[in-house]
């Protein structure tokens, strides 16, 4: 699953003739990325051009959509763009759609907590989720927009009272917890990244970020110290990035990067790709608490 947006550049770059991708093969799937010129959205945007997977891309923000969109759909891969600015035109972007990506609101600053995000963002997820509820009810909604932790619960209520809420349809995106663990636990083991797979389950901020190292694959044998060690790193990998841009960044490309294979992964389930699994936080009856990150199969 990881490196399948690096599949798909390859498989497009094969010469006319060549066995590959076929535009008749798949279905039409329509992806809105609600945020698509920050941080996050501009990488996001691009990794969702490349996927073959998507036949139409709806780039939105409530600013310098069009330019993106201009850049982005220069690319000759197989989806449409299409930039959409201000709220007069976010039921445009969101007609039709199948998924919806939500990067949108601000990156995390060097001494901000996650409450802190959450009195600026719960006030966009809420008006972007009312607009999904008018628009694509139907749309699997990829929230990214942290905190993770509260945006989803917020989403869940918004479509509740709209009448539209589908709990098999609603995921916080946690693949960036899992992306970090698999790397620094291939790192310490010395094996094979692509070959490494680390459930993380909990939560998506601090310490409800748990990476379950005992099942990890390959197997390796890590002393107690490294686990703990790489443990904290995990759930400390938001912190380390804001830290090492000097306040001037968040964590936007490697987020960008675990969004598309999130995205990609739900496309696949749409289209029945059978033995879809992948990390998420959603509403769950695995612990007391209504939400959890666990792994989740896709049934369609």
């Amino acid at each position: 699953m990881r490196s399948s947006v690096l599949r798909s550049v390859k498989t497009l770059a094969k010469p006319a003739g060549a066995r590959g991708y076929s535009s008749e093969s798949v279905p039409d799937r329509k992806v809105a990325v609600l945020g698509a010129a920050g941080g996050i959205g501009q990488p996001l945007a691009l990794l969702m051009k490349l996927n073959p997977l998507v036949s139409r891309l709806a780039l939105y923000d409530i600013a310098n959509t069009p330019g993106v969109a201009a850049d982005v759909g220069h690319i000759n891969t197989r989806s449409e763009v299409a930039g959409y600015m201000g709220n007069d035109q976010l039921g445009q972007a969101l007609e039709d759609s199948d998924v919806v990506i939500i990067p949108a609101g601000v990156p995390r600053k060097p001494g901000m907590t996650r409450d802190d995000l959450f009195n600026i963002n719960a006030g966009i997820v809420k008006d972007l989720c009312s607009a999904i509820a008018k628009y694509c009810p139907n749309a699997i909604v990829n929230m990214i927009s942290n905190p993770v932790n509260s945006t989803v619960p917020i989403a869940a209520e918004v479509f509740k009272k709209a009448g539209t809420y589908n709990e098999k349809k609603l995921f916080g995106v946690t693949t960036l917890d899992v992306v970090r663990a698999k790397t620094f636990y291939a790192g310490k083991a010395n094996v094979n990244v692509a070959e490494v797979n680390v459930p993380v389950v909990g939560g998506h901020a601090g310490i409800t970020i748990l990476p379950l190292f005992s099942q990890a694959t390959p197997k390796a044998n890590l002393a107690d110290e490294d686990i703990k060690a790489l443990t904290k790193r995990t759930q400390d990998g938001g912190t380390e990035v804001v830290e090492a841009k000097a306040g001037k960044g968040s964590a936007t490309l490697s987020m960008a990067y675990a969004g598309a294979i999130f995205a990609d992964a739900c496309l696949k389930g749409l289209n029945g790709v059978p033995d879809v699994v992948e990390c998420s936080f959603v509403q769950s009856t695995v612990t007391e608490l209504p939400f959890f990150a666990s792994k989740r199969a896709w049934k369609n």
